[in-house]
């Protein structure tokens, strides 16, 4: 009997100690959780800026063309997660690119047909009818153009043969296009990609990736569609990662960007 009072009077004191134990750990999970779930909403919201400066640039170059909020209408959004055992991974939707609009403005042009011959010919129309109202009107629609187009419209015809004030105005050579008409998707890809992949480099240091873990970006396009839609099988998912201990030695400045830039693995899914 003694023993067993021993015992019994031992247990409690053990147990308390253990909830004691416990009970001081749980802040100290929960302070350290909050701290990482803070520092995973910074990256995200770092993501969807880097995503938002790759279309501001393509913006930037399709102003020529039209209209670029037909373009690229929706936003950029990113989710991230802790994987045990793996790293971090962060989901990126990016906005799509409408390309029916780019491939009807070049298709116009081909024919002669584009923005800027059809304005060209309009001011001339308009020039030569000597009618006001029709000035007017033109002038409506020219301050809502894009004005690297009027300015372009509005040049003088170089060949000194011509009028440049004349119906000849509207056969003048068009400057070269930027060549991301040729492939739009592809050229839009690049410099996405590349925005997050500085963004990965410059704004990671905080989240703790392991030596032996990886940082991870998933990025694909958004491609919302009605319930009942089909699959669509040719939406692709590039992945874009880098070892933890690769990261580490660029911050530490073991490496130089470039090389850390080469050590990035970017893989299509």
């Amino acid at each position: 009997m003694i023993v067993l009072g021993a015992v019994i009077g031992i247990a409690p004191a053990t147990s308390a100690q253990t909830a004691s134990t416990l009970t001081s750990a749980t802040p100290r999970a929960t302070a350290s959780t909050r701290q990482l779930r803070y520092q995973i909403g910074q990256m995200e919201r770092v993501l969807e800026g880097a995503v938002e400066h790759g279309v501001a640039n393509i913006r930037d170059r399709l102003q020529a063309v039209g209209p670029t909020e037909l373009l690229i209408s929706d936003n950029a959004r990113v989710r991230g997660f802790r994987l045990e055992g793996y790293g971090m991974f962060f989901d990126v939707v990016v906005p799509s690119l409408d390309t029916t609009v780019l491939w009807s403005i070049r298709t116009l042009d081909q024919n002669d047909l584009g923005l800027e011959s059809a304005l060209k010919a309009l001011q001339t129309h308009v020039r030569e009818a000597g009618d006001v109202n029709l000035e007017q009107a033109l002038r409506r629609i020219e301050l809502q153009m894009n004005p690297a187009l009027l300015a372009r419209a509005a040049a003088p015809v170089t060949d000194g043969s011509r009028n440049a004030t004349g119906p000849a105005a509207v056969d003048d050579p068009k400057p070269a296009s930027d060549p991301i008409l040729a492939n739009p998707n592809e050229t839009y890809r690049v410099e996405v990609t590349r925005a997050l992949m500085d963004a990965l480099l410059d704004h990671s240091g905080s989240l703790g990736v392991e030596p032996t873990e990886w940082l991870t970006i998933a990025a694909r396009r958004n491609d919302d569609r009605p319930p009942l839609a089909p699959a669509d099988t040719d939406a692709q998912t590039f992945i874009i990662r880098l070892r933890g201990s690769d990261l580490a030695a660029f911050l530490a400045r073991q490496i130089p960007r470039e090389e850390a830039l080469k050590r990035i693995e970017v893989r299509v899914f």
